[in-house]
């Protein structure tokens, strides 16, 4: 049988935080444009 819990996760826990950042500063770029936009076009 094999041992569970001694894999290496560290390969996935970079890309995780990858991810989390990406979404993160996309969010924040999707804000700064929504302001943007309500406050020139209106």
């Amino acid at each position: 049988m094999s041992e569970h819990g001694n894999m290496n996760i560290d390969t996935q826990k970079e890309t995780f935080q990858g991810f989390v950042k990406l979404f993160t500063y996309g969010t924040i770029a999707i804000v700064i444009l929504l302001v943007l936009m309500a406050t020139f076009l209106t």
